[in-house]
């Protein structure tokens, strides 16, 4: 077992514990104590208790001694003096036009740094404003971005319910918020009913998170069919907070009510009587057939399914017989039609032949070439020609 003290640095801020050692202040005092950086002076707000080794994530750290009325006005001289280093930051920031918000200034109890807290969007180039900051303090120069929550923490404010913000009041650390918990209690998911100063969603809305998921697992769910004093009914609307539940209900002249009841008055349906419910509700009409759907009896379509392998179509030859008996005495017999057929064909094609143009008369006429000059060309007679 391990004796532990609890101390905080800033006003809503994170408790530190430390070994209380020889010194044994009483919360609400002052001490100084040593931490990862340096001296620093810090507010008791546990007073002394045991706790477990296996609690213990660090070995502690003794406090050094109560803090004295010099050390409450060097912190007071610190508080002066980060006002100062404020204005005088936010002159540099603007010479070097840098995209950042400088959002608080902290100096060390023992001034051997200076901490400027500052928001952006992304990531800032800042070296040249620590050169000139550094020649101005001459001292450690440390520059930390924060998010939008830490902002808020800082500057404090007043919330949607008038009172001052949780993170600035007494919430130490952020917990995880989601807007599946805007949902589990009902709110409106409007942004701006839901969202707090740092435009996030409402720390507050973690608080009754937990008797929420509680009791969501006693209440029936909205739609189920459950059994009450009336009968039974269909769930329409729960209240979490009273414990109560909307149901809507039969009534006697076949007319629907909804009617609340308690949750002890209320039960889930047995297997047999959800079965036996159902038996007695009347189905639905079914939904009309559309008209390209329907199937008149005047031009019934039955699709038959594909063969893999069609049979080929067998044409039915005649005998001589046959032919004479069918084609006797008519003038437009098959051999008469394909023959007539075959000749207007053949006129077509003559015809087209002779609208034709003649293509070749266009081309050009291949030149002749003249002779070399010099020698004289001979002819068959043995004559020379000029």
């Amino acid at each position: 077992m391990a004796t532990v003290i609890g101390v905080r640095f800033k006003k809503a801020g994170k408790v530190y514990y430390f070994s209380p050692g020889e010194v044994w202040p009483a919360p609400g005092e002052f001490v100084i104590v040593e931490t990862t950086r340096g001296i620093e002076l810090g507010e008791v707000v546990t007073g002394a208790r045991e706790v477990s080794d296996e609690a213990l994530v660090a070995p502690l750290k003794n406090v050094i001694r109560k803090a004295t009325d010099a050390d409450l006005a060097v912190q007071e001289k610190n508080e002066a003096r980060e006002k100062e280093a404020f204005v005088i930051c936010n002159q540099k920031i603007a010479e070097h036009k840098l995209e950042m918000k400088l959002v608080n200034v902290e100096y060390t109890f023992d001034d051997s740094k200076i901490i400027f807290y500052f928001t952006a969007n992304g990531r800032v180039d800042f070296r040249d404003l620590v050169k000139d900051l550094a020649g101005i303090f001459h001292m450690r120069i440390e520059l930390r971005q924060i998010g939008v929550r830490d902002e808020a923490k800082m500057l404090g404010g007043l919330g949607a319910c008038g009172r001052q913000i949780c993170c600035g009041a007494f919430l130490g650390d952020f917990q995880p918020v989601s807007i599946k918990m805007a949902k589990e209690q009902n709110l409106s998911l409007n942004p701006t009913k839901i969202s707090g100063q740092c435009g996030r969603l409402m720390c507050c809305l973690k608080y009754e998170q937990d008797y929420y998921e509680e009791t969501l697992k006693k209440l029936p769910r909205v739609g189920k069919d459950i059994m009450t004093p009336d009968g039974v009914g269909v769930v329409t609307e729960i209240n979490v907070l009273r414990e109560r539940v909307k149901v809507r209900v039969k009534t006697g002249d076949d007319n629907f009510e909804v009617k609340e009841y308690e949750l002890p008055d209320v039960r889930k349906l047995a297997p047999g009587e959800k079965a036996l419910y159902q038996e007695s509700v009347p189905r639905q009409a079914a939904e009309p057939v559309r008209q390209s759907e329907a199937k008149t009896e005047e031009d019934p379509k039955e699709e038959k399914p594909l063969k893999r392998y069609p049979r080929p179509k067998i044409v039915k030859t005649m005998n001589t017989d046959e032919y004479m008996e069918k084609y006797s005495g008519n003038e437009d017999a098959p051999e008469d039609k394909a023959e007539d057929e075959e000749n207007a064909n053949k006129a077509n094609k003559k015809d087209e032949n002779e609208q034709k143009p003649d293509h070749n008369e266009h081309k050009m006429r291949p030149r002749h070439r003249h002779p070399r000059p010099g020698k004289p060309k001979e002819s068959h007679d043995g004559e020379q020609n000029p």
